[in-house]
């Protein structure tokens, strides 16, 4: 049994750690040392089925909500992605089917529960309440809120006074959200810091239905491997959870040593006095930022694919780039025996056309048997089998073929 002052240093650390803002800060600390369940909300976007480590942040959190008892409920946002969401966007975004949004979902719930415990969460579709909706149900939400209210929204105003266009589709957006907090009466609403603005929607139209403003708890944008912007697939500087322990390892240890600290608060339950200690110790360079990356990167393969992946993660990993050893498995390529490296690279799927191969080599990224590859012109020459590696962590053996 969990004592009151155990339950009370887990709530603090839920509404502190790792957490941008809260509000009501004091009404929800009230509510989560109660003991009414509480119905902690995530609304989930299933046009975007892969999960990446951004993602992570607030999943974590959701986890917390759960170890004290609570209840998350996923609402997968099967209507609006059937209709499209031009938020923010010039295009508006391609409309997809019933059986698209199902199967993007799915893969999304299947990454979402190696994090969230799925015996406590509720996994709801939005259909369940808008495919009902009626023109008279629109007219009475739309009219709980204003447009001057709606134009507080920070890309809306600047849209606004730029004279770009505002489609009406996007104003309904943030109410359709709200709206769902409503059909499931939610409690706790989590989100990234780029939702607060739809968040505090949720609350006024909660209060204008006659329900109890749900509570409202925002965490960072994680930033990505390049360590300047926000996690993204399109900037390609994510790391995937589902990704090979090994490539998941790879990539931790490759992030800039400034996002260390953000990267154990946010990913990991490394306590805060020990992130300090190590930060500190860096500062003061008695302790090397790649042996704090490799306790990051540990703990987060640890906890995505098992302690044992995680060791198998390390092992391949100094054995790469601390002994300099190859890989112990590694694809062989049947080529010509002779023939223009960057067409080899190409005809090897090692790099998607000439001008890629060609790139890579002019950036020091290609190594034959160890020795960097300097002129995109090199005509090879193969009479035996030669390790090709693609800039850190791609490699290939390339068999010259028998005419």
């Amino acid at each position: 049994m969990v004592s009151q002052m155990d339950r009370a240093a887990a709530v603090d650390r839920l509404l502190t750690r790792g957490v941008v803002d809260v509000v009501v800060r004091d009404d929800l600390r009230r509510k989560l040392l109660g003991d009414r369940p509480l119905r902690v909300k995530l609304g989930v976007d299933p046009t975007r089925p892969d999960i990446h480590l951004g993602h992570y942040v607030c999943f974590r959190k959701l986890r917390e909500f759960q170890a004290l008892g609570h209840q998350v409920v996923v609402i997968i946002g099967d209507w609006t992605a059937r209709i499209g969401d031009p938020s923010g966007r010039s295009v508006q975004r391609t409309m997809l089917t019933a059986e698209e949004v199902r199967a993007n979902a799915q893969t999304y719930l299947d990454q979402f529960f190696k994090v969230v415990d799925i015996n406590r969460a509720e996994i709801v579709w939005q259909s369940t309440w808008f495919d009902t909706f009626t023109l008279e149900d629109v007219i009475r939400l739309t009219s709980k809120y204003t447009v001057a209210r709606m134009l507080d929204r920070e890309d809306f105003a600047r849209r606004y006074q730029e004279g770009s266009p505002i489609s009406i589709t996007e104003l309904l957006y943030p109410l359709l959200q709200a709206y769902d907090s409503v059909a499931i009466q939610a409690d706790v609403e989590i989100g990234g810091t780029d939702q607060t603005f739809n968040l505090l929607v949720g609350r006024d139209i909660m209060r204008e239905m006659g329900q109890e403003p749900q509570n409202i708890l925002t965490v960072p944008l994680l930033v990505g491997t390049d360590g300047v912007q926000k996690m993204s697939k399109s900037l390609d500087n994510y790391i995937g959870v589902t990704e090979p322990p090994e490539e998941m390892f790879g990539k931790l240890m490759s992030i800039p040593d400034w996002v260390l600290g953000d990267y154990m608060r946010l990913l990991t339950d490394i306590p805060e006095q020990e992130i300090d200690s190590m930060l500190a110790a860096a500062q003061a360079g008695t302790l090397n930022p790649r042996d704090i990356k490799d306790r990051l990167a540990f703990q987060i393969v640890a906890d995505l694919h098992g302690a044992e992946a995680a060791e198998r993660a390390r092992e391949a990993f100094d054995r790469l780039f601390r002994r300099r050893e190859l890989p112990e498995q590694m694809p062989e390529i049947e080529v010509p025996a002779e023939g223009w490296i960057v067409q080899i690279m190409v005809q090897a799927g090692l790099a998607s056309s000439n001008n890629e191969a060609r790139r890579l080599i002019a950036q020091g990224g290609v190594r034959l048997d160890g020795q960097r590859v300097d002129d995109p012109d090199l005509v090879l020459r193969l009479d035996r089998p030669t390790v090709i590696q693609i800039g850190r962590r791609r490699f290939a053996r390339l068999v010259p073929r028998v005419s």
